[in-house]
């Protein structure tokens, strides 16, 4: 006899049989993943290295027309968001970059500054600028990138922005005296 949830059953019941393999496996994982990770199994800064090279070779698929490459970092389900038009699906995106593979020379690049990696390791971020064909910066490129079932990073979620004008004046502060509400009351 065992007792399962403050109920009394036999030793060989299906329910408790059941409830010692769950109980055997949550302990197997809990001892399992720490260990594998505290062994180094894959570190931070791998995963981290892992997203900056596959950034870099998907920018160096535009720059060698090679569209084929290029759709193999763009996972299935992606969302790109840039220019107003937004492509869902790696064959709108493919379609909707077509015309860039096209070009006789590339006409932007971008180049990976900042990557970051969650801890669990599927999912990353990376940013950095876009520049046009005379090496001149014209945007900053935003990417969340995804590890999928075979191991590789995909890009699932990628925009963009023009370059910030850093010299024009600043919006007036929300609740301020000429930013929309009357005589200067905050705008709560």
């Amino acid at each position: 006899m065992g007792l399962l949830d403050g109920t009394l059953v036999a030793a060989t019941s299906p329910r408790l049989r059941y409830a010692r393999r769950w109980s055997a496996l949550v302990l197997c994982v809990q001892l399992v993943t720490p260990a594998a990770l505290a062994a180094g199994a894959v570190t931070h800064a791998a995963l981290v290295e892992q997203v900056r090279a596959s950034e870099r070779a998907f920018a160096q698929s535009l720059a060698q027309h090679d569209l084929k490459a290029f759709a193999s970092y763009v996972a299935r389900d992606a969302v790109f968001a840039n220019g107003g038009e937004t492509l869902r699906g790696r064959e709108a995106v493919v379609a909707g970059w077509k015309a860039y593979f096209a070009a006789p020379s590339a006409p932007f690049s971008w180049s990976p500054e900042q990557v970051e990696v969650l801890a669990g390791g599927t999912l990353a971020f990376s940013t950095g600028p876009v520049l046009n064909a005379k090496g001149e910066r014209i945007g900053t490129y935003k990417s969340t990138w995804r590890r999928e079932r075979d191991g590789r990073w995909r890009v699932a979620i990628d925009s963009g922005c023009g370059v910030c004008n850093c010299n024009a004046a600043p919006a007036p502060a929300v609740g301020s005296a000429g930013a929309g509400t009357a005589g200067g009351e905050r705008g709560l």
